[in-house]
C-alpha cells in the first residue's frame, strides 16, 4: 500500500501561495504542518472539554482528564511502551532531553563519570549534558562521524569503557543517517552503560519499536508529527522513571504537602508539575491516529523512494555544482538531505528559493559541532514528509536553476 494520492489536501496550510507561487513545503525537520483532523481535534476539545485534569469529580473535568490520559496511551501504543506510565509529557523534546540531564543525570552522574554522544547530535543533546560537566566536572566522549555520513564506531567499546551512559540520535537532522539503535544499546549494556535516544527525527517517520529497539530512554516531540508545537515526550523504563527524582515542584507531581515536606505522585505524573497541555496532547493523540491509519511502515515505503528520487533529480541535473550531506544509499537515511550549491552562500540558496514558494531551511540547523567536523558553516536543508511527492522535488529542481541566472561561478 502506497501513501493516498490526495493526501496534500489534507493539509489546508498548504493550499496557498507565496510570490505568486504555490507553496512547496520543505522544512518537515524543522516543523511539520497539521492536517484538519489535528486541528479540528483540538479545537473540539477546546469547545466541548476544556477543563482541568485530575483535580475535579464533575463530568466535564473527568471528560478533560480522559482525553489527556487517552492521549498517552496512544503514545504508548504508537512506540510499543510496556504501559502509558512511562509516558511523560514535556513541552518538547529539548524538555524532555533536560529532564532527563537533570533528575536522572543529577541523580546518577558524579565527577568524571561519563556520558558518551555522537559528533551529529543536536543542541538538544549535547547542552544539558554540558551543563552537567560545568557543575559535576562529568567526562563528555564523542563517537566520530567519518566521511560518508555514518557513526565510525571502530572505536566504541573504548570509548564506552566506564561510561555511565551513551546518548545518540537516532536520526541526523542535518545528514539524515539512520542509526543503528539496537546495536548501540546492545553494546551500551554490555559496558555496563545505559541508553538514551533522542528520536525526534525518527519516531515521525519511521515504525518505531522500543522494546525491540532496546533503549532505556527515549524523547522526541510532537510538532515534527503531524502534531501541535508545545507537546513532547519522554520515555523511559517505569523502574528508572520510579528511581529519578522529579524535575520540577508544584501542582500535579505531590500526593501530599506539609510545612515539613512533600511527597511525589506516582509516575508519570510525578515529573508533570501544574497543569499540563491537554489540548496539545489531544493534538498528537490524533496526529497518531492519522500516521497509523496511513501505515507507518508506507510512511517509511514513500520516503525512501521520494528521498532515492530527489537525490537521482538533483545530482543527475546538477552533478559537481550541488554537494548533498550524509549516506548517497536512500535507505540508510531520512528524507533530509542538507546540501551545497557551487558557492553560493546557503542562506542566499534559501532566499532565491522563498522567491519560488519553496520554504526550505539553512544554517547550522542546532548542530554546529557537527558542522564543525564537515568543515561548514551552514547548509541549505529540505526535508521530505508524508505530503510531498515528486512534482515538489521537480519544482525544487527547476528553482534552483534560477540560481544561475543570479549568481555567476
Amino acid at each position: 500500500m502506497t501513501l493516498p494520492a490526495g493526501i496534500k489536501d489534507d493539509f489546508p496550510l498548504l493550499d496557498q501561495k507565496f510570490c505568486g507561487h504555490q507553496l512547496v513545503y520543505l522544512d518537515s525537520a524543522n516543523t511539520s504542518q497539521k492536517p484538519q483532523v489535528v486541528i479540528d481535534a483540538m479545537a473540539n476539545y477546546y469547545q466541548t472539554s476544556n477543563a482541568n485534569v485530575h483535580r475535579g469529580s464533575y463530568e466535564l473535568a473527568v471528560k478533560a482528564t480522559d482525553a489527556l490520559e487517552g492521549a498517552r496511551a496512544k503514545v504508548a501504543q504508537f512506540i510499543n511502551a510496556d504501559s502509558p506510565a512511562e509516558i511523560v509529557f514535556t513541552k518538547n523534546a529539548t524538555e524532555a532531553m533536560n529532564l532527563l540531564a537533570r533528575s536522572w543525570g543529577q541523580a546518577n552522574l558524579n565527577a568524571n563519570d561519563a556520558v558518551v554522544l555522537s559528533e551529529m547530535e543536536h543542541h538538544a543533546n549535547i547542552v544539558p549534558w554540558h551543563m552537567l560537566h560545568a557543575e559535576k566536572g562529568i567526562e563528555l566522549r564523542w563517537i566520530p562521524v567519518d566521511k560518508s555520513g555514518h557513526l565510525d564506531l571502530s572505536n566504541l567499546d573504548c570509548l564506552l569503557d566506564g561510561a555511565k551512559l551513551l546518548s545518540v540520535t537516532a536520526m541526523s537532522n542535518v545528514l539524515g543517517t539512520l542509526n543503528p539503535i539496537t546495536e548501540l544499546a546492545k553494546r551500551a549494556h554490555q559496558a555496563g552503560a545505559l541508553m538514551a535516544i533522542d528520536a525526534s527525527q525518527y519516531v515521525p517517520h519511521v515504525p518505531t519499536d522500543i522494546a525491540a529497539l532496546g533503549a532505556d530512554f527515549m524523547v522526541f516531540t510532537g510538532h515534527k508529527m503531524l502534531a501541535p508545537m508545545g507537546i513532547g515526550v519522554l520515555w523511559a523504563r517505569a523502574n528508572l522513571l520510579e528511581e529519578m527524582p522529579p524535575f520540577l515542584g508544584g501542582g500535579e507531581m505531590i500526593l501530599n504537602v506539609t510545612k515539613e515536606g512533600f511527597t511525589t505522585n506516582e509516575i508519570p505524573w510525578k515529573f508533570e508539575a501544574g497543569t499540563p497541555m491537554v489540548g496539545e496532547a489531544v493534538g498528537l493523540g490524533r496526529a497518531i491516529d492519522y500516521l497509523t491509519d496511513l501505515g507507518m511502515a508506507n510512511v517509511r515505503q514513500h520516503e525512501v523512494g521520494l528521498t532515492a528520487y530527489a537525490l537521482r533529480t538533483l545530482t543527475e541535473r546538477y552533478g559537481d555544482k550541488i554537494t548533498i550531506q550524509g549516506p548517497t544509499e536512500p535507505a540508510e537515511r531520512g528524507g533530509v538531505m542538507s546540501f551545497l550549491y557551487g558557492d553560493v552562500h546557503p542562506h542566499d540558496v534559501a532566499q532565491v528559493l522563498d522567491q519560488k514558494g519553496i520554504a526550505v531551511r539553512a544554517g547550522h540547523h542546532c548542530a554546529k559541532p557537527l558542522m564543525d567536523v564537515l568543515n561548514l558553516s551552514s547548509t541549505t536543508r529540505a526535508s521530505l514528509y508524508v505530503y510531498n511527492n515528486e512534482s515538489d522535488v521537480d519544482k525544487l529542481a527547476d528553482a534552483l536553476a534560477t540560481i544561475d541566472d543570479i549568481f555567476s561561478f
